[in-house]
């Protein structure tokens, strides 16, 4: 088995390899030498800038709010959903301009703010419009910056931010394990990489995904459609959509990430998929579950007598192969994930396997899938109309 939990069916149409394997071979030699620290986060042997030990006196807490845009949230967003069923502390977001009135702080709330640069003008205008004054922790690079200063004011303790780890990739490094660790995981568990690149296999998978995935680009196929089963893990979703659109999207070059929840969707936009214009793939996404509701016989019209004893995810399962059966027959082109049991190290690879499609492709469209050079244009622009008016 390659992966600990999860059932994975690669796109069905031989492809091309496109030099991919040639690319990884040098990725992976980097990373051997420990000159990747991307990578290198994503595995046991990554050296975090704090202890876990010294963190343990804040998990009295049992209310967290993280404050952070992007990267700096999303990773501990889909942490905390895809996992919620084992997680008893409550979490809370703020991941956008908060227009609501401000809110009133008790002792049993804790602060996480993180922000690489320690500028990020949404982040430190959320904090401001609500006062924050205690139970603080900062995440941010060691350099000079609004937050950092504002967490020496406020006597915080203060997480240095890899400064060679860009927000989207940061997931499993201190901005994605701090918070997984107040949830009362364990980061050791996520960490997957080099179980996955030892097996043949896996690397094999993710060559030939990265290869078609190329081959769809030159096609002019540019949209990747997640057909998404679970709704918990949306935000696993959203977290990989930042990755993929902010990494690759440059030079006029790029894959739109487009989150579709079904069933729900088989009913508005199923229709497009299946009859529209074929510029997308796909991805389905499923999530056994073997506790969920059970169709209500006494209430079951005769009609209808093939629900009997039925679960809704027997509903939901039927409807995730019906749709794969139709997609083989009008070949269009998807791969699938079906999740059998939730937990870090299921989460981890998944992780570790989209980190790496993406960084491939990267490369193998000869694109640097570490920056993000328009996105400074906006920054640069709110700048001047504030200090303006």
């Amino acid at each position: 088995m390659v992966f600990s939990n999860i059932e994975f069916k690669n796109f069905y149409k031989k492809k091309k390899l496109f030099k991919v394997k040639k690319i990884l071979n040098r990725i992976l030699v980097n990373y051997s030498k420990g000159n990747n620290l991307i990578l290198l986060s994503l595995s046991k042997k990554y050296k975090y800038s704090f202890k876990f030990q010294n963190l343990k006196r804040y998990k009295k807490f049992k209310h967290f709010k993280i404050f952070g845009m992007g990267g700096s949230s999303l990773g501990a967003e889909a942490i905390y959903f895809f996992l919620q069923k084992k997680i008893k502390k409550k979490f809370q977001f703020v991941n956008n301009i908060n227009l609501s009135k401000k809110e009133n702080f008790k002792n049993t709330e804790f602060n996480i703010i993180i922000s690489k640069s320690g500028n990020t003008l949404e982040t430190l205008s959320n904090l401001n419009s609500q006062k924050i004054k205690n139970n603080c922790l900062f995440i941010t690079e060691n350099r000079k910056s609004y937050l950092r200063n504002l967490a020496l004011k406020l006597k915080s303790e203060i997480i240095d931010h890899n400064n060679l780890i860009g927000g989207r990739y940061s997931v499993l490094s201190e901005t994605g394990m701090i918070p997984a660790f107040f949830m009362g995981l364990d980061p050791n568990k996520f960490k997957r990489l080099d179980n996955l690149i030892s097996s043949k296999k896996f690397i094999n998978y993710l060559i030939f995904n990265v290869s078609s995935i190329i081959s769809f680009h030159q096609n002019h196929k540019h949209n990747s459609i997640i057909l998404n089963y679970d709704e918990n893990s949306s935000n696993l979703f959203y977290w990989y959509q930042q990755l993929v659109a902010e990494s690759l999207g440059k030079s006029s070059k790029g894959i739109l990430p487009i989150i579709s929840t079904v069933p729900r969707d088989n009913h508005s936009l199923m229709q497009l998929y299946l009859d529209g214009f074929k510029k997308n793939f796909f991805t389905f996404f499923y999530v056994k579950d073997n506790n969920s509701k059970k169709i209500d016989n006494n209430t079951l019209l005769d009609s209808h007598s093939y629900l009997r004893n039925k679960k809704m995810s027997d509903v939901m399962y039927s409807q995730f192969r019906a749709t794969q059966n139709v997609f083989l027959k009008k070949k269009i082109p998807f791969r699938s994930f079906v999740i059998k049991k939730k937990d870090e190290k299921t989460l981890g690879e998944l992780f570790a396997f989209f980190i790496l499609e993406t960084i491939l492709l990267g490369e193998a469209l000869k694109i640097n899938p570490y920056n993000q050079p328009a996105v400074e244009l906006i920054k640069t622009e709110t700048f001047k109309i504030l200090k303006k008016n």
